[in-house]
């Protein structure tokens, strides 16, 4: 690489002409590039009046299901199963777990928060497809809502899951809207699989914390300490959403509840509700996020 010293500096016809002259020469370029601007603005006003029509058309949630492919369905359908399970999760932590109602006044909001914002996904997503989700009660490992270190453990393995659900949606949706949709709602997965972490600390002594690790979907208890721990998110090398549900069968299925380990005596009720996100600003306004 050349260094300062090494770069010689060759004049111009500019820099040969008189001080005059260039100031003159600057000024024609300046009026002309000022004309050229407000020519070009006034096409990119009309070119961006008629892209925000044909955009509005293109995001509106008819566009979207009328135009939905087979692969994009399968995706849908799969994103509200894992949607509705997230959803009745928070809510069971939130009604029934000890360990919630000791929580500082953040750390429950965070929990609230969050399943208004997995209820909001899930109607999205149900709007898109016209169709409910196939699987309308879960199951849970033993002790899920009792035990705080195995409620947070399934949580965080569940986000896991989703973002890298959601990141097959990124590779695999066949248009750019419903791409960008995946990856805003894999964004919000990953604030909840950071918060989650966040609260294990402050579990308070008489339900088993401080909990100062937690073990997600790969098996391997990780520091809470700090609890953004990915530089990137995790793919979990998932590419087909068939690897997502077949993490997800055992919430969904008896048999393979069973067969994992997980508490068949009670099953828990996917409850919907119109949900309400905490900020006006952060809701949903079109498939391209504008």
């Amino acid at each position: 690489m050349n260094t300062s010293s090494e770069i010689e500096v060759v004049p111009s016809a500019v820099d040969s002409q008189s001080g005059s002259s260039r100031r003159s020469f600057l000024k024609g370029a300046a009026l002309t590039g000022a004309a050229t601007l407000a020519t070009l603005g006034g096409l990119a006003t009309v070119a961006s009046a008629e892209q925000h029509e044909h955009d509005e058309d293109d995001n509106s949630m008819k566009a979207e299901h009328d135009h939905l492919k087979k692969g994009d369905r399968e995706i849908l359908i799969a994103a509200e199963i894992a949607e509705a399970l997230a959803v009745t999760t928070y809510s069971n932590i939130i009604d029934i777990a000890p360990f919630f109602k000791a929580l500082e006044a953040d750390d429950q909001g965070y929990l609230i928060a969050a399943r208004q914002e997995e209820m909001s996904h899930y109607l999205l997503e149900q709007s898109v497809t016209g169709q409910f989700t196939p699987f309308t009660q879960f199951f849970y490992p033993p002790k899920m809502f009792a035990d705080a270190q195995t409620t947070l453990n399934v949580l965080v393995t569940l986000e896991d899951a989703f973002i890298a659900a959601y990141l097959v949606g990124v590779r695999n949706f066949s248009t750019r809207n419903l791409r960008v949709t995946a990856a805003r709602i894999m964004g919000i997965e990953s604030d909840h699989r950071t918060l989650a972490r966040v609260v294990g600390p402050n579990v308070a002594t008489q339900f088993g914390g401080p909990i100062e690790t937690i073990t997600g979907i790969q098996g391997v208890a990780e520091s809470v300490d700090p609890p953004n721990n990915n530089g990137y998110e995790r793919t979990l090398c998932w590419t087909s959403i068939d690897q997502a549900l077949a993490a997800l069968t055992p919430f969904v299925d008896f048999h393979a509840a069973n067969k994992a380990g997980f508490d068949t005596s009670q099953a828990y009720p996917f409850q919907p509700f119109n949900p309400t996100l905490p900020n006006p600003l952060g809701d949903f306004t079109s498939f391209s996020g504008c």
